[in-house]
């Protein structure tokens, strides 16, 4: 069984919300790659690819990336247009802590959908 989702609070749930307007996304569309353990906290990657067909009527327009534990909640915001062609981008990011990273996109029709994966960091990124 897949264990529960936590609860997104604090200033991780400020930016989701203005990123949403205050919509609720839903599960799914979006498959969140990283390591469930981070070694170094200062350069984790992580690879995102939101299911979308990528024409002029339905195409993902931004991604939300989110790391709850850090002093600052936004780690990252992606661009997409219909001429991208595929949905998906791999970055490294920096986690000071173990945390949840969260990952909301945004579609052309105004739907929104949520992915969280959580990462073990065990020497913190950002001063820790």
């Amino acid at each position: 069984p897949r264990p529960a989702d936590a609860e997104v609070t604090g200033d991780a749930a400020k930016w989701i919300e203005t990123f949403t307007g205050g919509k609720q996304p839903a599960k799914g569309k979006i498959a969140l790659d990283l390591p469930e353990i981070a070694e170094n906290g200062n350069t984790v990657p992580l690879s995102i690819n939101i299911e979308s067909p990528m024409t002029a009527d339905a195409y993902v327009k931004d991604v939300l990336i989110i790391a709850d534990g850090n002093p600052n909640a936004g780690v990252a915001t992606l661009s997409f247009t219909a001429l991208s062609g595929k949905a998906e981008a791999s970055i490294r990011i920096r986690l000071a802590t173990t945390q949840n990273v969260i990952a909301v996109a945004k579609m052309s029709d105004g739907s929104l959908f949520m992915e969280q994966k959580t990462v073990k960091v065990t020497i913190g990124g950002c001063g820790g």
